[in-house]
């Protein structure tokens, strides 16, 4: 049998361990059980040794751990338990005459190398210092030292579409572009109205076709995705005519940067359409004053299409919301429809060549540009007839004028609130104000001469002044783009009400002043209002 207190000193220990403990000192223990203690932990030990060398793939040992191995091996040889000699027959089980030290026996179950395998220390000094951090200098001493700081650092980064281009050429392009388109759309704009007012014509307003056609050449304009794919966007993937949001938005930042694109989308169909004649007749058919042709057969003196018969203040109401209603209507269509054909005709729709724009056209509108705007002024001042002088010379003298007016201001309005394009809000509503001031002085005796509208030739500049430049300052093509490109449908309805609002507010005050107090007469010259009897 084992004596009561190597059975209990080996059965508290336990049999294997990562980390053995560290035992008391032997001098503090009596004699017997300093032999028992031998005894026990190096069996323990031995017996861990051996199970984590079957178990555990070799892991190499430093130069002091193996020789300390080999000679705990050769002294457990030659001595063995007395007690597990004795019950058990453990002779050929090897034991350790002594305990291990404890450095030897943390150095044989450490998982890191040992110190004399390590690797040699690395001189730091060797490496370079370590980058320091420049200083923080305030902007008055970067400016100081630097004097190209304000250029290099303010700056706005160039696209990587656009190339180095010269911005004093293109900016002469761009300006001689606007002045030709505008002397075009303001032409087409009068040939419009023309050809649409007729006897028994259902719209007595005809400049509601002409911002209904301006419209619809603007949609195409901003869907197109062919005639401009050429100026660095043809990396852009077109699948079945379409494009991504982002590639379309990238696609239009260059195409705005195109003057033939500018004088198109700005020049002609914000020529074409007008937003202040829009405002006017809103006024005429709510005061009932707007020109009707005839249609039927009369006796006696011919009639006016401008006098008109009285009416219940109901039916000018309702005369009012049939012109709000339908520009807006055939306008937004207009333009839709211009989307439309742009996505049809795409397939046919050809790439304008970089080096032909660049070449021909641009050195060419150049000259046309200014030279019809000088052609223009010499022929009001010399008229073949003075009869055209009202319909369309001044008109045309004053076009350029309203169209530079209006980009300039968008370019630097329309980026201030993404929500409402303040730019076009502006122009809409000054050249609404202009055209009632206009229309107002033109159709009442004037204090200087006594004249209606200070005469022929006063009359024919009045009318010049709305049709030429209140006809291009204001549009409706951009501001029907504008609304229906909104990304939120309230702030489309926000600023579509605000622009008719103020607008008929506008043309109340001024117009409505002069027709409820003196009242109008009928101006001496043409006003874009022919008289078509006979169809």
């Amino acid at each position: 049998m084992y004596p009561a207190s190597s059975s209990k000193a080996f059965s508290q220990r336990p049999a294997f361990e990562d980390v053995p403990d560290v035992p008391a000192p032997e001098e503090a223990l009596p004699p017997d059980q300093q032999q028992e203690r031998r005894l026990s932990t190096n069996t323990t030990t031995s017996r861990r040794d051996e199970t984590r060398s079957l178990n555990r793939p070799s892991r190499p040992a430093s130069g002091v751990s193996q020789a300390a191995l080999l000679k705990n091996k050769s002294a457990s040889s030659t001595q063995q338990h007395p007690y597990f000699a004795e019950d058990f027959e453990l002779d050929d089980r090897p034991h350790h005459a002594s305990r291990p030290s404890e450095s030897t026996i943390a150095r044989n179950f450490s998982r890191r190398p040992s110190s004399n395998t390590r690797e040699p220390d690395i001189d730091i000094s060797a490496f370079p210092p370590p980058p320091t951090q420049p200083p923080r200098l305030s902007t008055s001493t970067r400016r100081s030292q630097n004097p190209t700081w304000d250029n290099v650092d303010k700056s706005p980064p160039r696209s990587s579409l656009l190339p180095p281009t010269s911005r004093l050429p293109t900016e002469i392009y761009t300006i001689s572009y606007l002045v030709f388109f505008s002397i075009f759309g303001t032409l087409a704009r009068l040939g419009t109205q023309w050809i649409t007012f007729y006897p028994g014509a259902p719209i007595t307003t005809p400049v509601l076709w002409a911002n209904m056609a301006g419209s619809l050449v603007m949609g195409f304009l901003t869907e197109d995705i062919n005639i401009f794919l050429t100026h660095h966007t043809r990396h852009i993937p077109i699948q079945n005519g379409e494009i991504s949001p982002s590639d379309r938005t990238e696609l239009m930042k260059t195409k705005k940067t195109i003057p033939l694109y500018i004088g198109l989308a700005t020049g002609f169909c914000g020529s074409y359409t007008s937003f202040s004649s829009f405002a006017r007749d809103i006024f005429l058919a709510l005061s009932n004053d707007l020109p009707s042709p005839i249609s039927h057969p009369y006796t006696g003196a011919t009639p006016s299409p401008s006098s008109t018969n009285s009416r219940h203040p109901g039916y000018s109401v309702e005369s009012l919301l049939a012109v709000i209603l339908s520009t807006l209507a055939l306008s937004i269509a207009g333009f839709l429809v211009g989307t439309h054909l742009a996505s049809a005709v795409h397939p046919y729709t050809p790439s304008l060549a970089p080096r032909i724009l660049k070449k021909i056209l641009n050195p060419t509108i150049l000259l046309l540009g200014f030279g019809c705007w000088i052609g223009a002024v010499l022929l009001s001042i010399f008229p073949p007839h003075n009869k055209w002088r009202g319909e369309v010379l001044f008109a045309l003298v004053f076009a350029p004028l309203g169209c530079l007016l209006r980009h300039y201001t968008s370019l630097l309005m329309n980026p201030l609130v993404p929500t409402f394009p303040l730019g076009t809000f502006t122009v809409n509503i000054f050249g609404t104000a202009v055209e009632a001031m206009c229309y107002s002085l033109q159709h009442v005796g004037l204090a200087g001469s006594g004249l209606v509208g200070g005469g022929v030739i006063g009359c024919q500049v009045l009318q010049g002044v709305q049709d030429g430049f209140c006809g291009c300052l204001t549009t409706v093509s951009t501001w029907v783009g504008e609304l229906v490109g909104m990304k939120r449908r309230r702030s489309g309805y926000v600023y579509g009400t605000v622009s008719v609002g103020v607008a008929l507010g506008l043309v109340v005050v001024i117009m409505g002043s002069v027709r409820w107090s003196v009242g109008f007469e009928d101006a001496v010259c043409s006003t874009g209002y022919p008289n078509k009897v006979h169809g």
